[in-house]
């Protein structure tokens, strides 16, 4: 029993405690599941209508657990597209805050990343998954709890950035903070399934 509508260009906030269907709603967007009751439209059509590839090419897509490749940074970023140039994946380090610190490293953007990304800390996983996201130039755009490891002010800095950037195009954002969700254009408060409280983060 849950509804709601994301104007193009909007942020939707999702906030709930755990258990309370967050992850279910993701997975439904993502067509993780396909048989429910009701319906789920992207632009003005059934998601089951679209492919998979051609749904999935269009949602940016970061999970709470990250996961990286046993390859360098750079092509952690650039994943969707070998070919994409370094200015590119500097924008999309930069915006996720996470480009000071690639090039404090000695490698640089070659550094290598190590198994599931081993080399990095939970924070900077964290900020080079949203840059491969970014680079995509998504539609939609899914952060499920991606900001977990970063502190508040890197946190704040990341999502100005994520507003201004895709001012034209839509982000949901999935937070147990609800100090995460302050740029959301409206935020719901999922528990056990419904929505049990909606509006912008000041209401």
């Amino acid at each position: 029993d849950v509804s709601f509508n994301i104007k193009k260009g909007n942020t939707l906030g999702i906030v709930g405690k755990t258990g309370a269907g967050k992850t279910s709603i993701l997975k439904l967007l993502l067509r993780d599941y396909d048989h429910y009751d009701g319906e789920i439209k992207f632009g003005d059509n059934d998601i089951r209508n679209y492919t998979l590839d051609a749904l999935l090419q269009s949602i940016g897509y970061v999970p709470q657990d990250t996961f990286l490749f046993s390859t360098s940074i750079r092509d952690n970023i650039r994943f969707s597209d070998p070919t994409l140039s370094q200015e590119k994946v500097e924008i999309a380090a930069k915006i996720s805050d996470i480009h000071d610190d690639i090039v404090s490293m000695p490698n640089g953007y070659d550094t290598q990343t190590g198994e599931r990304g081993v080399s990095l800390s939970g924070g900077q996983k964290q900020r080079v998954s949203i840059a491969r996201a970014l680079i995509k130039n998504p539609e939609l755009m899914i952060l499920d709890d991606s900001l977990s490891a970063v502190d508040a002010k890197t946190e704040e800095e990341i999502l100005r950035g994520l507003k201004e950037l895709r001012e034209d195009q839509t982000t949901i954002i999935v937070a147990h903070r609800i100090s995460s969700l302050m740029h959301a254009d409206e935020i719901i408060v999922l528990d056990e399934g419904e929505i049990t409280e909606r509006g912008t983060h000041e209401e």
